[in-house]
């Protein structure tokens, strides 16, 4: 499902600073994060190896991208795996906009998505979505500013989303001009548990499953296993093209952390 929040080219320290939670199955196999090969394109991010891509990445080039799933009332039995997205466009050389474009004419074989995708370079980026399903392909320049992106369109209103962005408002008020404390903020933010009131819900799919992912830091048990957040990371993008990855992951009912830094090469 996941939910992320970022402030894009508004903070004096960074063009980017990104938080993300990935929610799902405890059982599904994943690599967590590290440097790996995509067609001789090099990047940093998580791995999911069932559908074999990734949920959030970046690369030396100063390319992002990051994916929600968007809830809908149906679905494709044969779709192609949403995970690939963001694989598409480290592939490639398009500026996010061009790769938007592109993507139009293969947005109907996924299942509902939100899909960012950015260059720090250029300071271009790109927010893209599929969904409802059967609907013109949506492609909006992100502005500067505070952004939180759920499992509806960009900055839908949702509680979880609405609190989630204003937690995280408040909490780069605190720190002002300042360096953040990036695990502080995971922990304060993206580990919050409290669920939304029943009727301010979307109503998109059952109430108990929507209930039970209307927190920022999802925990359910279901028929297929122990489901929820899987990971939280931060991604700071500094003045300098200093990058930061850090990553909170489960594996095997465990907690790790892990951090890589590295320079984006355009701005050096």
């Amino acid at each position: 499902m996941c939910i992320a929040a970022f402030i894009w080219q508004t903070h004096p320290r960074y063009p980017l600073l990104l938080l993300h939670n990935r929610d799902e199955y405890h059982n599904r196999p994943t690599k967590a994060l590290a440097w790996w090969d995509v067609d001789g394109c090099e990047i940093l991010g998580g791995r999911d190896e069932v559908g074999g891509g990734t949920w959030l990445a970046s690369s030396r080039q100063g390319r992002v991208a990051f994916l929600t799933n968007a809830w809908e009332l149906h679905h494709l039995h044969r779709a192609n795996t949403r995970g690939d997205l963001p694989l598409l466009f480290f592939k490639s050389t398009m500026s996010p906009m061009e790769f938007a474009h592109q993507l139009a004419a293969d947005a109907h074989r996924y299942n509902g998505f939100n899909l960012v995708v950015a260059d720090i370079p250029s300071k271009s980026m790109v927010y893209i979505s599929n969904s409802p399903i059967g609907d013109p392909l949506t492609i909006q320049q992100v502005s500067p500013g505070l952004h939180v992106l759920s499992n509806a369109k960009l900055d839908s209103p949702w509680p979880k989303a609405q609190r989630l962005g204003k937690s995280f408002k408040q909490i780069l008020k605190k720190y002002g001009k300042n360096e953040v404390l990036v695990k502080e903020m995971v922990e304060k933010l993206m580990k919050d548990k409290v669920k939304a009131d029943k009727s301010k819900l979307p109503g998109i799919c059952a109430l108990d499953w929507e209930f039970n992912h209307s927190s920022i830091f999802v925990e359910m048990d279901t028929p297929r296993g122990l489901c929820g957040t899987r990971s939280s990371a931060a991604l700071m993008v500094r003045v300098g093209g200093e990058v930061s990855f850090y990553d909170k992951y489960l594996d095997e009912g465990v907690w790790f952390e892990r951090t890589i830094d590295y320079h984006i090469h355009k701005l050096n």
